[in-house]
Formats: C-alpha cells, sequence, structure tokens
C-alpha cells in the first residue's frame, strides 16, 4: 500500500526521493516524510497530507543536501494519519532510521517486551516498534546493522518491506521484503530503492525485484549481495531490464491519469491481443496456455481468485470460459478463499487475476492452491511482479502502467486476456466450430475501434453526469455478461464519487431494490441488443412505472429503450461475450465526469490506495 523510495550515490537524494513519492502516491497518500543524512547528521521531515504539504514543510525544516536518503508515503493501517504516526521513523537512540510498507501482525507483544526494557514509543505505529527491536538486537547482540535486521525479522510475523539506514554508517541501506513488493535501481555508482520503477525510470532501466524473505545489504562503490533472511544463504541479485519509459507514467495532456487511462483503452486492448491474435491464420498463440494445454484440457474446474475490479473481470471470464469452452468456472474472492478450507484438488486450475501483481490476499490464496496441487495461472500487467513469479504460468495484460487509483484499462485487458485463453480452449476442446471461431476473432480485433467510438461520446456523458451528480444513491442493472459490468460500474462510481451504488442482475430488481426506487433514484442499465434484451427492456418498464429516471447503455441505433429511457448512451454492436469491452466504457467515463463535477481527486480516492498488498 505504502510506497518506498530510498536513494544512495553521488547525486543529491532530496529531488530524487521527493519526484519518487510523487510518482508512488497513488500507492498512500495520507502522510508522507524524508530522512536525508548531510554528512554530518539526520535529518527528518514529515507531516499528514500529501508529498506538496512534505515538500512545503521540508522548506521549512531541514536542509536539503545528502547522498543518502530514504521518504515515504503512507496508507494508514495502525495508527491515525497524523505527524507523528507517519514514516521515517527512528529508534530511541536517534541513529537508526526506517520506512516500511506491510504490517507487522506481532507488534503488541513485542512493544511490551521492548518496554520492559527500556524503550519507548512516540508513535502509534507498528513500525516504530520495528525500528526499536532492530536497535535492541544491535545493541543486544553487539552486532551490524544488516545482522541486526535479519535476526530482528526472524522475529516478527506479518508483512513489510523496509528500508533502514544507521547515521553512525551512513554509507549502506539495509532493505527487505516479505509479501510487499520492493524493487533496486542499479546505476553507475549508484542505487535506487522504490515499491515499484517508476522513481528511477529516468535514471536507470536495470533493476532488482527482491523475493519474498530476502533481504539485501546496499553499500556505495560496492555491488549489491543479496541473502535470505531465515538462513543468510547469498543468492543471486538478477538485474531485469525495464521495458516502461517515463512517458508511460505521465498525463500527457489529460487532466487526470483516470482520463488517461479510459482512453488508453483502445492502445492497451490492442497490446495485449497484438502476437497472440492471427486472424489470418485463424490461430491464438499463448505459450502459457499451449505448454500447459493437457492440464487445462483435462481441468475438472477453473476457479478464479481476485479482488475488486479484477474480480469483477473474473466473473466476465466465467461467463466466457463456461459459454465457449464448456469448463466449470468458480469465481471466489481471493480474501475469503484463503480463509476457507476449500476443496482443491491436482486436477483443478486456479486463474489468479491482479493488476500489480502484488495483491496479499491473491497471493495467499495462490499459496493455498499450489499447496493443493493446483496448477495456478496468473494474468497480471507488472512483468516480475510477486504473482508473476509465484505462478506456474502465465499471461501478461500489457496495459502499461496504471496510476489512477480506480481501475480501467486493467479491466478490458484483463477480460481480453481471458477471452483469448477461452478461445484457444474452445478451439483445442472442439466446443466451437471454425466459423464462429473466426468471427470472434475478427470482432475481437475490431473491439479498439469500437472502443474508440465508444470514447466519442465523452460530452454527452458529461451532460448527464452533471444532471445526476447530486444523487445519494445509484442502481447498475445488467443481465449475463453484462452483470458483471454493472458490478463494476457501481463500484467505479463509489470509488471516485463517494455516492452510494449497488451493482444487480437485472432480474434480481425485484426481490428487494426495487423497494429503493423513486423519482430521484437513477438506475444505469446495461441493454444491448443481445442476450436477454426483451427481458431487460421489461424490467425498464418496471422501473419507469415506479418514476425511476433511467440511463440506458444501449447498441447503437436501438429505439426501443430509447423511447423509454430518459437518457441513452450509445455503443457499437458486437458479439455478446465481447459486449462488456464495450459497455463498460461510458460506465468509467460517467463515474469520473460525476468526480470531477463534484470536485473530488479522481485519481487518489479517500481511503484507497492502487496496490493492496496488506491484508
Amino acid at each position: 500500500m505504502c510506497g518506498i523510495v530510498g536513494y544512495i550515490g553521488t547525486r543529491e537524494a532530496y529531488p530524487i526521493i521527493i519526484e519518487g513519492l510523487k510518482r508512488l502516491e497513488y500507492r498512500g497518500y495520507d502522510s508522507a516524510g524524508i530522512a536525508l543524512f548531510d554528512g554530518t547528521d539526520l535529518k527528518v521531515s514529515k507531516t499528514k497530507g500529501k508529498v506538496s504539504d512534505l515538500e512545503a514543510r521540508a522548506d521549512k525544516e531541514i536542509t536539503k543536501h545528502g547522498n543518502i536518503g530514504i521518504g515515504h508515503t503512507r496508507w494508514a493501517t495502525h495508527g491515525v494519519p497524523n505527524d507523528v504516526n507517519s514514516h521515517p521513523h527512528l529508534s530511541n537512540s536517534g541513529d537508526l532510521v526506517i520506512i516500511h510498507n506491510g504490517i507487522i501482525e506481532n507488534y503488541e507483544s513485542l512493544k511490551q517486551e521492548l518496554m520492559t526494557r527500556g524503550f519507548t514509543f512516540q508513535s502509534d505505529t507498528d513500525t516504530e516498534v520495528l525500528i526499536n527491536l532492530i536497535e535492541d538486537v544491535k545493541i543486544k547482540e553487539n552486532v551490524k546493522l544488516g545482522k541486526a535486521v535479519q535476526i530482528a525479522l526472524n522475529q516478527v510475523i506479518g508483512a513489510y518491506a523496509i528500508a533502514v539506514f544507521d547515521k553512525t554508517k551512513p554509507e549502506e541501506i539495509v532493505i527487505a521484503r516479505l509479501g510487499s513488493p520492493l524493487a533496486v535501481g542499479v546505476g553507475e555508482d549508484e542505487f535506487f530503492i522504490a515499491s515499484d520503477a517508476s522513481p528511477f525510470l529516468e535514471y536507470t532501466k536495470n533493476a532488482i525485484y527482491l523475493e519474498d524473505e530476502e533481504m539485501a545489504i546496499i553499500r556505495f562503490h560496492k555491488a549489491i549481495k543479496v541473502r535470505k533472511i531465515k538462513d543468510d544463504t547469498i543468492v543471486p541479485a538478477y538485474v531485469q531490464k525495464l521495458q516502461m519509459n517515463l512517458e508511460q507514467i505521465e498525463k500527457g495532456g489529460y487532466d487526470h491519469f483516470m482520463l488517461k487511462e479510459i482512453h488508453e483503452q483502445p492502445k492497451a486492448i490492442t497490446d495485449t491481443y497484438r502476437g497472440r491474435l492471427l486472424r489470418n491464420e485463424a490461430i491464438i498463440k499463448m505459450a502459457g496456455v499451449e505448454d500447459n494445454m493437457k492440464r487445462f484440457l483435462n481441468a475438472n474446474r477453473i476457479i478464479i481468485v481476485a479482488c475488486g475490479t479484477s474480480w469483477h473481470a473474473g466473473l466476465v471470464a466465467e461467463y466466457i470460459f463456461e459459454d465457449l469452452a464448456r469448463i466449470p468456472v468458480e469465481v471466489e474472492y481471493a480474501s475469503e478463499f484463503r480463509y476457507r478450507n476449500p476443496v482443491i484438488t491436482e486436477n483443478d486450475i486456479v486463474i489468479a487475476i491482479s493488476q500489480s501483481g502484488e495483491t496479499a490476499d491473491t497471493l495467499a490464496a495462490i499459496k493455498l492452491a499450489k499447496s493443493k496441487g493446483a496448477f495456478v495461472f496468473g494474468v497480471c500487467n507488472v512483468v516480475g511482479s510477486s504473482i508473476a513469479r509465484e505462478t506456474d504460468a502465465g499471461a501478461y495484460t500489457h496495459a502499461g502502467p496504471e496510476i489512477g487509483v480506480a481501475s480501467t484499462k486493467a479491466f478490458t485487458t484483463q477480460i481480453t486476456v481471458l477471452t483469448l485463453m477461452a478461445l484457444r480452449l474452445a478451439r483445442a476442446k472442439g466446443t466451437i466450430n471454425s466459423t464462429d471461431f473466426r468471427q470472434h476473432l475478427l470482432e475481437l480485433e475490431l473491439i479498439p475501434q469500437k472502443v474508440e467510438e465508444a470514447l466519442k461520446s465523452d460530452a454527452h456523458i458529461k451532460m448527464i453526469a452533471d444532471i445526476y451528480k447530486d444523487s445519494r444513491n445509484c442502481l447498475y442493472l445488467g443481465r449475463g455478461f453484462n452483470f458483471p459490468v454493472a458490478l463494476e460500474g457501481a463500484l467505479k462510481l463509489k470509488e471516485i464519487s463517494y455516492i452510494h451504488a449497488e451493482g444487480y442482475p437485472a432480474a434480481e430488481m425485484k426481490h428487494g431494490p426495487i423497494a429503493l426506487i423513486d423519482e430521484n433514484m437513477p438506475i444505469i442499465v446495461i441493454a444491448t441488443k443481445k442476450g436477454h434484451y426483451e427481458k431487460v427492456v421489461s424490467n425498464i418498464q418496471e422501473i419507469k412505472s415506479r418514476k425511476g429516471k433511467i440511463i440506458g447503455i444501449v447498441t447503437a441505433g436501438d429505439t426501443q429503450v430509447r423511447d423509454l429511457a430518459d437518457h441513452v448512451i450509445e455503443v457499437p454492436d458486437t458479439l455478446e461475450s465481447l459486449s462488456p469491452l464495450l459497455t463498460t466504457i461510458p460506465l468509467q467515463l460517467l463515474s469520473y465526469h460525476i468526480a470531477v463535477l463534484l470536485d473530488k481527486n479522481v485519481d487518489q480516492p479517500r481511503n484507497l490506495a492502487k496496490s493492496v498488498t496488506v491484508e
């Protein structure tokens, strides 16, 4: 959740850390802080609020010189967002300083033990407990900082990514991870530390990603050494070449990252199927599927585990896999799956979906599934992420960096990958004939230009948003393939505008939600021509008879719903199974414009962070 940045080298650390924190602010933005060693002493500045608030405070509090430093932007877990609970945290002596992403579950018992030995605490955080535990070990065992960190981490229960340094030995930073991501940028006589690669893209394209239960001591002018936390075993430090570029993580002229990412979807979908969808040859090439085709064809069922928007993509995939490939599918919240005692066999396939590839609950679900002997296939966006490394095989979505907290292109590219998988398996099983297969390939190839067409309704959608921006509740309805889209549309509105919204299967309206409908209730109904169109039209008529306000998402040229609805938003025609790739577009834009009109922080909605790396 939180964002970590560090630097050691010959440059001034302050501007690198501050700019890095701004790029990581999507990971947490309720407080921020920085610690620098200026050659003489440790300088710390931290505050409740955003990185811009930290800059203003640092201008007054500290000198900004120094070649070693660490910074943090926080999403609160232990302790309310305030100046004292902000990171970095100092040990009681003031010599050691730490930044931390994660949760130390046994911090309270450790705190009580440390208090019996004279330690005092200023904050309510688990992180302050950890830095004092490290100091206690360092003094008691008379060991260097790296060894003290290792011993201390073997006493904690929980998840962490940390960076620690000692002002009495300011030529090294000790880092470690378990369950939270941590990357090291390797430059010429300099190292960068960050939760992901975005803070150091303009300085180096060489990165090392720590694995779980690994730590490293980063020393100026020396090669990085990576060790296992448990047993001190040295492991190879594998340097990866980053494919991302700086332009991908800038706004590119858009007012918000979310709007940019909505408009990037035609390209993102194209990039996702490029090299995989070969329409002229009538084949789909996916190495992760091809290499494990026997496992897929012999699977008893597919279990999809995911959270949030990725879970909604999994629900769409359930319809697609069962319809095309005739494979039974169950879709599970990863956060519930991991704490049940699910029945999993060696003949099951688990598909784990996550934009970041770092979602804590999804990672835990993967480990549970693997322990039961299931084959695990990952679908994620971030190359080299934990899920990409933990799964048996997988496929990247190639959506490019998604900075806006509310996922948009992640959803459509995940559906694209899952559709390609379903089509490939359907062809291998013989559950789709050649003509239908070719038709699906053609229609999927046309989706990017149809998304472009759907985006042209932006001004019309903004007008509708202005009418309904003051609504206190909204209802989203869909059927079949578009029921999950209704859920996703409601989630988007909740996330960024804070308007209460619920998604339902349209047929379930009569089983409760219809009681909510009156002249003040906007109901967004996905009513494309395919599937259960006449049934949805009947649902609309029931709503109108109760004075509900209808916003219909309809196939271009529709007249029947147009005559009933208060407003309609058209999307191009396509196959029913592919329609979620189009119907979600106006729902994304509607949520975006309502939030902007309400003056909400679209890219950084309250209480949310982009990558949920803690429970």
